[in-house]
């Protein structure tokens, strides 16, 4: 929550995520953050249904991970019973501390869950891959569209095809201008002032920027996170179900390598990712990014080690650069 204050404070839009958090963690942060800047913030959560039914050969996944929990000096992991989706508890908690934007992934809201949300002048904004999901997000009444290109960090929102849709941001973002009436905001790839200034020519009302933020003083991500991140290169990332059971880009380490050799294929979502808890938390106390999910796009090489109103103080200026740049050229 330091980040998002920060980036609020400084001019920018910060987002909570809600995801893989209680109820009541998630409402401690909400209002935290309302202590901490007196700006409009988002709150991101995963849309209901994204659960899996369980599938995959499970012996053989526990077997596979077995062998570095018990490198990493911790239990063996076991699988849950059930996977439970608290969307509905989200929502009460969204709807009643009248948060101004939400935004989601993996799929759309059921139309009451929009309802209730609008209701509240909540502000809704949906993640599409393709055309075809930015047109369904439309149709079902959302108020504006990330257009997430194949170069994006983290999980591909994916919701309408069985691939992960790997369409880049420069093709995107302008097919999704065209086929519908909603502002577009561009994420994948985008780490300073020209590509802010690119998206916003493509069509895009605003840009969306993880990685670039990922490295910043108050990011909580571990320090050998930022550490992997700052060290690498263009072709340093790869997709990988191996950490969750879904698609996401990350930079490619240690365990998914040895997921990529292995006979054991992942598990389903999100099955996969409570399978893989336990060694990503220990990871992070060792300080150990060979199993650890190091989400970041394709972007790295731009990535900058300041604070977060330096970083957008700096994108400010060159915005300003290129969009001067391109005005020169005309």
């Amino acid at each position: 929550m330091e980040l998002a204050a920060a980036v609020c404070q400084a001019g920018g839009l910060g987002c909570l995520a809600a995801a893989y958090n209680s109820v009541e963690t998630v409402s401690e942060h909400i209002r935290k953050l309302r202590t901490m800047t007196d700006q409009p913030f988002a709150v991101n959560v995963f849309a209901p249904g994204s659960n899996q039914p369980l599938s995959g050969d499970v012996a053989a996944q526990l077997e596979f991970l077995g062998g570095i929990y018990r490198e990493l000096g911790v239990d063996p992991p076991t699988l849950p019973e059930r996977a439970s989706d608290p969307f509905e508890q989200y929502l009460d908690l969204l709807v009643s501390e009248r948060v101004p934007i939400v935004s989601f992934t993996f799929g759309i809201l059921p139309p009451e869950a929009i309802k209730r949300l609008h209701g509240h002048d909540a502000y809704l904004i949906g993640t599409a891959t393709s055309v075809e999901e930015a047109k369904l997000l439309e149709d079902g009444g959302i108020d504006a569209v990330i257009a997430q290109g194949a170069e994006a960090g983290g999980h591909r929102g994916t919701f309408a095809h069985s691939d992960p849709t790997l369409v880049g941001t420069i093709a995107l973002v302008p097919q999704i201008h065209e086929a519908v009436r909603i502002p577009v905001i561009a994420s994948g790839g985008i780490m300073d002032g020209r590509g802010v200034v690119a998206a916003l020519a493509l069509g895009a009302s605003a840009v969306q920027m993880g990685t670039a933020f990922l490295t910043t003083k108050e990011s909580g991500a571990p320090a050998g996170y930022k550490a992997a991140v700052l060290q690498a290169s263009e072709n340093s990332t790869a997709l990988t179900r191996a950490f969750s059971g879904r698609w996401a880009r990350g930079i490619r380490n240690r365990f998914m390598r040895e997921a990529e050799h292995s006979s054991a294929a992942p598990l389903s979502f999100p099955w996969q990712n409570a399978l893989t808890t336990g060694m990503r938390k220990r990871a992070a106390q060792l300080g150990n990014p060979d199993f650890l999910s190091l989400w970041a796009g394709q972007g790295t090489t731009m990535a900058r080690d300041i604070s977060a109103a330096d970083l957008v103080r700096r994108l400010e200026d060159e915005i300003r650069q290129a969009a001067q740049s391109v005005a020169d050229l005309s």
